[in-house]
């Protein structure tokens, strides 16, 4: 049932090249229905409820390919928040299954609560056992990175819930955050910190291959898209400033003129870069440095998600930057031939154009891109681009190498390059169902706006 299935949704795109305004019309309704089945019957039926530990609280980790329940369990305050996102989102989207996304949601926030808060200096432990034991690394036993995911999910189980403890909980970590975290010279905030809170600050012009101590752009982003909710549901001062910081920072410094962001840099935002090194240096720091398409397209959504949760605060040049970041994307990252966004790419000292460095395709890039594309779509639907032929391109190419039609969910990486995949585990500390399930639910509410317009 499940393969006659991929292949419906497979048919849609027989039609697209030669659709009408209405045949177009009868395919946007039967995309909205193959994405809301790809949200439901292919994610949250096979995520939920089979990753809640009742045994130790929270969520397990490791989920085989055919979704059962793995073997190593230590617990990421990433992956642990974005698991309460997911079930907070589904019970708004699905109002008939709503207080059993609910009591998923609930289930995670208790653990976030009484075993990942550190009850001594605050903040939230970056990984904890099974059982909820801290797991101490150096220089990264908490990270801004983790602690923003802690905000977007508690403020969205909120804004679900009104559970006002979990939005008390979220403030008083973007209040600690302000205190450790923040840096009111630079502007922006330290990723790495230590136990106590006192940030980690590399300085030195040619690290190892190690990120701990740079401020960085995936930290920023999510920090931006976590104060984001939190602002829509508690729309407090200094958090505002806060989203204003973080949305300009990020739009007029990490983003490059060529419209790519770089991805780390000194405490005064120099970018790290290895340009200037032979190519062998810049294999070896290629997670240092490189263009990532998928956080690119990402960021374009939350910067503009930000801007109109501020009012539309400075919405026309988030706007101009966003399009340029999504098309910079288009015409260097995606693969002409399968579809889907490469994993990476670099721009060689004396080169004019960029160099593909990866080319694998990780799922949550194309989540992403759909995302985006459709949303550019949107605004800009005469462009020269046509960003909605390239959905449809992406949507299907997603369908066919990142969709899982026997178990359901996503394979980690596309099979065209990375065939492997489909016996590899679909849920570990860095892989939930967060990247997919916003993609196909923002979508599948995209469209259908545009049908009442």
């Amino acid at each position: 049932m499940k393969i006659i299935r991929t292949l419906y949704l497979l048919s849609i795109f027989l039609m697209i090249g030669c659709s009408t305004k209405e045949k177009r019309s009868t395919i946007d309704d039967d995309l909205i229905l193959a994405l809301q089945t790809a949200a439901n019957d292919y994610l949250l039926d096979k995520w939920y409820p089979l990753v809640l530990d009742t045994k130790d609280g929270g969520y397990y980790s490791d989920i085989t390919f055919d979704f059962k329940v793995g073997d190593r369990h230590n617990k990421m305050i990433v992956t642990q928040s974005r698991h309460i996102w997911t079930n907070a989102t589904a019970a708004k989207h699905n109002p008939d299954r709503e207080n059993e996304h609910l009591s998923y949601a609930e289930h995670g926030f208790r653990f976030l609560r009484d075993h990942m808060w550190d009850q001594t200096n605050g903040g939230f432990h970056n990984l904890v056992s099974k059982k909820g034991e801290p797991i101490i690394r150096p220089g990264e036993a908490k990270t801004a990175y983790g602690n923003s995911f802690a905000i977007y999910g508690l403020a969205t189980y909120y804004n679900a819930s009104k559970n006002e403890e979990a939005l008390d909980l979220a403030k008083k970590t973007f209040l600690w955050l302000e205190e450790h975290s923040h840096d009111s010279i630079y502007k922006g905030y330290y990723q790495s910190m230590n136990i106590d809170g006192t940030p980690v600050v590399r300085t030195e012009d040619f690290p190892s291959t190690s990120d701990v101590g740079y401020k960085d752009q995936n930290s920023s982003i999510h920090l931006l898209e976590a104060l984001t909710a939190l602002y829509e549901v508690w729309p407090d001062k200094l958090l505002k400033e806060r989203v204003e910081e973080l949305l300009v920072l990020i739009r007029d410094t990490i983003t490059t003129d060529k419209g790519y962001m770089s991805l780390f840099f000194k405490k005064d935002w120099t970018p790290i870069s290895f340009r200037d090194t032979p190519k062998d240096t810049i294999q070896k720091h290629y997670y240092l440095d490189h263009v990532s398409f998928g956080h690119d397209v990402e960021t374009a959504y939350l910067m503009l998600e930000a801007s109109e949760a501020l009012g539309g605060w400075q919405f026309d040049q988030t706007l101009k930057k966003g399009k340029k970041m999504v098309d910079h994307a288009i015409k260097n990252g995606w693969d002409d031939k399968l579809g889907g966004f490469y994993d990476g790419g670099y721009y060689f000292l004396g080169d004019k154009a960029l160099s593909i460095v990866n080319d694998d395709k990780n799922w949550w890039s194309q989540a992403e891109g759909l995302n985006s594309l459709l949303l550019m779509g949107a605004y800009f639907p005469k462009d020269s681009i046509n960003y909605r032929a390239y959905f449809d391109k992406l949507w299907k190419y997603t369908i066919e190498n990142v969709m899982d039609p026997v178990n359901g969910g996503w394979y980690e990486w596309g099979i065209d390059t990375r065939p492997e995949t489909k016996l590899q585990l679909k849920g570990h500390i860095w892989k939930g169902a967060y990247h997919d399930y916003r993609a196909l639910v923002n979508c599948k509410d995209r469209l259908e706006q545009n049908k009442t317009h």
